[in-house]
């Protein structure tokens, strides 16, 4: 749930400020990208370069160094992040933020985030319980921002009761369960295939194409991101998926095949995306074939088509996409094919259109859907068509 995610932790004045550490490590640990911000007193209890050196990034501290000349440009940092944790978080810190104060880095940030914000308190008991520390809480809550409660026991003052921060680990499965309660496609099945595939001619040389497997490697992240299942069938490909999930690697078409069958009844979603190979040879030789004669020729035969395959599978509660890679008629093309494979809808995208195709870092495409709707979209970088593409399957799915 945290993979790749930008949090900001806040850490306020408190001797709770040691646990920091712990949750630094622990978010790392979990994928996240990390950027703290330590308000004055709070590096009174642990020091900048400890959490420098856990997050692997500059610890802020206050808007302006002076030494250095650097500003601290609190827009930004509320703008990068995707989450934001205050922990601990102080009464006079949570006092801050409940009535818009904004006299140190920490609260700025505060204010610019776009982000959903956790709060989670330490301080000692008579301090939770004032109605002040409660109202201002309750503040907090009206704004939308999270409250990761205060645990009891044995406090700094030697009271025991409600005060103690959170432990690291709970404040990480806290943040996890809540991302997942917002995501469109968690509890769904989802299956990839991505990449080229790889037609033996000997054991030397093989039938392929030019497929980095990009555009597939996004939509398996994106789907992943969304809360889904994701199995991942790859072809042959340097890509790396960056966010959990299960992946198989297959080489031929006949490979793909076996592992989409085994997996596609399961599937709530399934997005055909590899470019697999029409045609393998009849015979693949034993050794190397050695060159003798002016000519060569190979004998082929068709690949069975796993898209079609999967199209007369296909039950009314799944989604089934496929793509479609264009030098001319395009559009006939995709229309063809999107009605004789039984497909939800299309994803044309063509060799002709500047950024789109194989290998680049873009894509341009355009979606025909069953009743021959037709959505088109802009030369956008994989990442972002891969987002609009599981926007179209999210409105199929509702």
């Amino acid at each position: 749930m945290l993979s790749n995610k930008n949090i900001i932790l806040g850490v306020c004045g408190s001797i709770a400020a040691y646990k920091s550490a712990i949750l630094v490590r622990a978010l790392i640990k979990a994928g996240a990208n990390v950027k703290v911000i330590l308000t004055q007193d709070a590096s009174n209890f642990i020091t900048p370069l400890t959490l420098a050196t856990l997050s692997k990034n500059p610890v802020y501290t206050q808007y302006f160094e002076a030494e250095t000349g650097v500003w601290s440009n609190h827009v930004e940092l509320g703008l990068w992040a995707d989450y934001m944790i205050v922990a601990p978080a102080s009464a006079n810190t949570i006092g801050k933020m409940a009535n818009g104060l904004c006299d140190n880095l920490l609260t700025a940030v505060y204010l610019s985030a776009k982000c959903p914000v956790f709060v989670a308190p330490a301080m000692d008991l008579d301090m939770w319980k004032h109605e002040s520390t409660q109202e201002n809480i309750a503040r907090l809550k009206e704004f939308g921002n999270t409250l990761i409660a205060p645990a009891k026991g044995e406090l700094a003052s030697g009271l025991y009761g409600e005060g103690r921060l959170a432990e690291p680990e709970e404040i990480v499965a806290f943040l996890e369960a809540e991302i997942r309660k917002g995501l469109p496609l968690l509890g769904k099945k989802a299956m990839v295939t991505a990449g080229p595939t790889y037609e033996a001619i000997d054991p030397v040389r093989f039938i392929g194409n030019h497929s980095s497997g990009k555009m597939g490697f996004a939509l398996a992240n994106e789907l992943a991101n969304l809360g889904a299942s994701v199995t991942l069938i790859a072809g042959p490909t340097a890509e790396k998926a960056t966010t959990p999930m299960q992946r198989i690697d297959v080489v031929s078409a006949a490979d793909m095949l076996e592992a989409c069958l085994a997996h596609f009844a399961e599937s709530d979603i399934t997005v055909m995306s590899a470019a697999v190979a029409d045609y393998t040879p009849i015979d693949v030789a034993t050794q190397k074939i050695k060159k003798k004669d002016e000519g060569f020729s190979i004998a082929l035969k068709k690949t069975t088509d796993i898209l079609a395959q999967l199209g007369k599978l296909k039950q009314k509660d799944q989604v089934l996409v496929g793509f479609a890679l264009e030098t001319n008629q395009e559009e006939a093309y995709a229309k063809e094919k999107l009605e004789k494979k039984n497909l939800d809808f299309i994803v044309l995208n063509s060799l002709n259109d500047k950024g789109a195709g194989f290998k680049t870092a873009t894509n341009k495409i355009t979606i025909f859907h069953k009743n021959l709707e037709k959505t088109s979209f802009e030369t956008k970088s994989k990442t972002e068509v891969a987002k609009d593409i599981c926007a179209q399957i999210i409105k199929l799915l509702k």
